[in-house]
């Protein structure tokens, strides 16, 4: 793929994403009115990250791989299981993928 046609696409993906956004607020309340609407809306969010930290963590070019994100991202549920500060657990997290593939299990 030449630089160009890399940029072109990458500037309409921004496009289509400021439009989507902005269409977002012209959507009548009526439609997002309700108790389990509104649960449903905000649950989106939440189910969209965690498939994005699923695909990111133990997805590979060939399928599942598994190496030093999956005990990374175990560290950082256990962490904020125990309530820790949010920086904490990135600090802990991401020493903990490098101590690992510093010796060796890495992807």
């Amino acid at each position: 793929m030449s630089t160009a046609a890399l940029w072109i696409t990458v500037l309409a993906a921004c496009l289509l994403g400021f439009v989507t956004k902005y269409l977002g607020y012209l959507v009548p309340e009526s439609l997002v009115d309700g108790p389990r609407r509104s649960r449903v809306i905000g649950l989106l969010p939440v189910a969209l990250l965690a498939g994005l930290l699923v695909t990111q963590t133990v997805g590979g070019d060939e399928g599942i791989t598994l190496d030093a994100r999956i005990a990374a991202v175990a560290l950082a549920v256990v962490l904020m299981w125990l309530r820790a500060n949010f920086v904490l657990v990135i600090l802990g997290a991401a020493a903990l993928a490098a101590g690992l593939r510093a010796l060796g299990w890495a992807a």
